[in-house]
């Protein structure tokens, strides 16, 4: 099982596309590397890879099943992909606490309100974050207890995809592998990772197998 975009073709200009022609899998329990300079399409891609950017042509599967868009994939499709992105404070919303953020996907799902408290415990727990915190809002914690609440966030969905856009950017090194070390585990539990970075020794270490996109490839964002 996995997670497939063949023959994609993106961007934002039609006359110069960012990717042309390009493919990659995720596959269920590895974590795939994806990097290469500024400019060639990693965000392009990781968002085409997330059902968030429609490509002009090109297919993404979800385990063997083509879905066009995320508009056009049924709740459990869309549920069965997450995406971490490099900032935290650009996805959180600074009125809720880190509870209610953590909570966010099931509430969305309509999870009884007696039932979403265990597992966001349970989530918050699992990326380092003590209980104390999660009565506080986005302004009152670092970038890097954010970044934690984003991936418990993303945890509670239950996805079999996630895909980590820069994820570990604006982190310290400490918390990088902290939180490296949770998605290992959540990979030996069967999660398919993209890892989009820019830094090589940190892939090298964490992916199983690391796609570089070529210099030629690039256009404008």
């Amino acid at each position: 099982m996995s997670l497939i975009a063949e023959n994609i073709r993106a961007g934002h200009d039609p006359a110069s596309p960012v990717l042309d022609g390009m493919c990659i899998e995720i596959p269920r329990g590895r974590t795939m590397g994806l990097t290469g300079p500024s400019g060639v399409g990693k965000t392009t891609l990781a968002r085409v890879c997330a059902l968030l950017h429609r490509p002009w042509s090109g297919t993404v599967c979800v385990d063997g099943v083509e879905v066009p868009t995320r508009a056009d994939a049924p709740p459990e499709t869309r549920r069965s992909i997450a995406m971490l992105f490099q900032s935290p404070r650009q996805s959180t919303s600074p009125r809720l606490t880190l509870d209610r953020i953590i909570a966010e996907p099931l509430a969305l799902s309509r999870t009884p309100r007696g039932e979403r408290d265990p597992v966001v415990r349970d989530a918050a727990a699992r990326v380092g974050l003590t209980a104390d915190l999660l009565r506080r809002r986005p302004h009152q914690v670092s970038d890097g207890q954010l970044q934690r609440v984003c991936l418990a966030r993303a945890l509670v969905q239950r996805p079999r995809y996630l895909i980590c856009d820069e994820m570990t950017a604006m982190l310290d090194p400490a918390t990088t592998a902290a939180l490296v070390a949770v998605l290992r585990e959540e990979t030996r539990a069967g999660l398919g990772v993209l890892a989009v970075s820019h830094d090589h020794a940190l892939l090298s270490a964490w992916a199983d197998h690391v796609v570089e996109l070529p210099v030629s490839d690039a256009r404008t964002r």
